[in-house]
C-alpha cells in the first residue's frame, strides 16, 4: 500500500453554488489535508485532524497554494493538436481547410502515438485530469489515445469518429467498418483501467442514414458507453443538415430519431436551438456542452446557459481544442464568463470552478469517482498558484477572500498557475517537466 498526505488550502464542492453567498455548497479549509492511499482519497479534512490518522505518512506541503479536484474537459479533439490557432472563416470552411486534412495523418500509428503523448502532456500542463475526446476516423488514433491514457493511468473517455460522407479520401469509413472497428475498440479498451469508450458519430453532415442506423445499434448494444456528437453550432451547418435529413423536424431530431439521446449523450455547442429541441433535451436528459473559446473563434454564437438551466438541462463546459484556442479550463471559464455577460447572465467564480470540476463530473455521471475531493474518489488533484505571474501577484496583493482569488485565477490564469497535478495520487506535472528537460 502506498500512502501520502497532501497539505494545502483545500476547496471542494458538494453541489452547484446558487450564488456567491452559498457557502454550504462547498468546503474550504485554510489548512487542509488529503490522505491518499493507492490512488484513492481516503480522508479529507483539516491538517490537524487528518495528520493524527496517519502520523508516519510522508507529507507534501503545498501551502500557501490551493488544492482542488482536477479539471474535466467534456469536449476536445485529439487529432487537432497541430491545427489549433489556424486562421479561418467559420465552421465548415475551417473543417475543410484545416481539420480534415490534418486528421488524415492519423492513419499512421506512429504519428498517432507521437501526437497522443503531446496531447496528454498539454492536458496535464493545464491541470486537466479527465477529458472526453474525439479521435479521428482511424482506429489507430483511438488505440494510441487509450494506450497513452493507460500508460498515465488517467481517467479518459474517447472514441473514433464515425463519418462516411462529406469528407476527403482517407477520412471516411463505411457504416459496416465504423461499426466493426467501434466494436473492437469497445472490447479492447472500455472499462480497462480508467478508460471509457464514447460512441462518436461526428455530426449529421458526415454520417449517412445508414451509418446513423449503425450508431443506433452500437448504442443499443453498449448502453454502458457515452455518446458524443455536435449540434447546432453554426447557421450554415444547420441549413445543410436540413438538406441532408429533410424528414427531420430539426437538427436534434436527426439524433433523436435514431435513439441517440439520453443521460449519457454529450452534444457539443448547442447554440441555435429551436423550442422543440429544448423540450427534447429536457425530456431525454441529454447534455449540451458549452465551448466558449471555440464559439468566439469561429463566430458561431452565444450559448444560453441560463435559459437551458431554467428547463432543468445540465450543461458541460469544454475547450473544444482545436477550434477552441486554449487547453486551459481557466481560460475556458474566462471566455465563458464574457459570453454569459453579453447575455446578462452571471457566472460567479465559485460557480465557474464547480462547473469545471464537480459539475462536469456530474454531467458525465462520474461524480462518485472524480470531480471532488470526497473520500472514496480517485485522487486526481491540482494545486493552483494565484501568484504565478507578476501581474497576478500584483492583483492578489489586493484580494481579500476566496472568491476574489478564484476570479483572478479564472481571468488571468493559464498553465503557469497549475503548480502541480496529481493523477491517481501520483505527482505528474513536475515529473513530466523534469522528463522533458532531461530529454532536451
Amino acid at each position: 500500500m502506498t500512502q501520502k498526505l497532501l497539505r494545502g488550502r483545500l476547496l471542494t464542492f458538494h453541489r452547484a453554488p446558487r450564488n456567491g453567498e452559498d457557502t454550504e455548497s462547498y468546503t474550504y479549509l485554510e489548512d487542509g489535508a488529503l490522505l491518499v492511499r493507492d490512488g484513492i482519497i481516503h480522508a479529507c479534512g483539516s491538517f490537524a485532524e487528518i495528520s493524527v490518522q496517519a502520523p508516519t505518512v510522508p507529507v507534501t506541503d503545498h501551502r500557501p497554494h490551493l488544492m482542488m479536484a482536477g479539471f474535466i474537459d467534456t469536449h476536445i479533439h485529439f487529432p487537432q493538436v497541430q491545427v489549433i490557432a489556424s486562421w479561418g472563416a467559420q465552421l465548415l470552411d475551417w473543417l475543410n481547410n484545416y481539420t480534415f486534412p490534418e486528421e488524415t495523418r492519423f492513419a499512421s500509428a506512429e504519428h498517432s502515438a507521437l501526437m497522443a503523448k503531446a496531447f496528454f502532456d498539454q492536458l496535464i500542463a493545464h491541470g486537466t485530469t479527465t477529458a472526453v475526446a474525439f479521435c479521428s476516423v482511424h482506429k489507430t488514433s483511438a488505440d494510441a489515445f487509450f494506450a497513452e491514457a493507460s500508460r498515465r493511468n488517467m481517467r479518459m473517455l474517447g472514441g473514433k469518429v464515425l463519418m462516411d460522407r462529406n469528407a476527403p479520401d482517407g477520412l471516411r469509413d463505411t457504416p459496416q467498418t465504423g461499426y466493426d472497428e467501434t466494436k473492437t475498440l469497445i472490447s479492447d479498451w472500455h472499462g480497462k483501467g480508467r478508460n471509457g469508450y464514447v460512441i462518436s458519430p461526428r455530426f449529421a453532415i458526415t454520417s449517412t442514414p445508414d451509418q446513423m442506423t449503425m450508431a443506433q445499434t452500437l448504442a443499443q448494444e453498449h448502453p454502458e458507453c457515452h455518446i458524443q456528437t455536435h449540434l447546432s453550432e453554426n447557421r450554415d451547418e444547420i441549413a445543410y443538415t436540413a438538406e441532408l435529413y429533410p424528414q427531420a423536424r430539426d437538427y436534434l431530431d436527426v439524433y433523436q430519431s435514431y435513439g441517440l439521446l439520453g443521460g449519457k449523450t454529450l452534444l457539443g455547442h448547442a447554440i441555435h436551438l429551436e423550442p422543440r429541441e429544448i423540450d427534447a433535451l429536457a425530456e431525454t436528459g441529454a447534455h449540451p456542452v458549452f465551448c466558449p473559446t471555440s464559439n468566439l473563434f469561429l463566430g458561431s454564437g452565444l450559448f444560453n446557459n441560463a435559459g437551458l438551466h431554467a428547463r432543468g438541462i445540465s450543461n458541460g463546459i469544454a475547450t473544444d481544442v482545436g477550434a477552441g484556442t486554449s487547453y486551459s479550463m481557466l481560460q475556458t471559464l474566462n471566455e465563458g464568463y464574457k459570453i454569459l455577460q453579453l447575455q446578462g447572465q452571471a457566472l460567479h467564480p465559485l460557480q465557474a470552478f464547480d462547473w469545471a470540476t464537480r459539475g462536469n463530473a456530474s454531467v458525465l455521471g462520474l461524480e462518485n469517482q472524480i470531480g471532488t475531493l470526497d473520500p472514496g474518489t480517485e485522487a486526481d488533484v491540482i494545486v493552483l498558484n494565484a501568484t504565478s505571474t507578476p501581474a497576478m501577484a500584483l492583483r492578489m496583493a489586493r484580494a481579500s477572500n476566496l472568491a476574489e482569488e478564484l476570479f483572478i485565477l479564472q481571468m488571468m490564469g493559464d498553465d503557469r498557475a497549475i503548480e502541480e497535478v496529481y493523477v491517481s495520487g501520483a505527482p505528474t506535472k513536475t515529473a513530466s517537466l523534469g522528463h522533458q528537460l532531461e530529454s532536451a
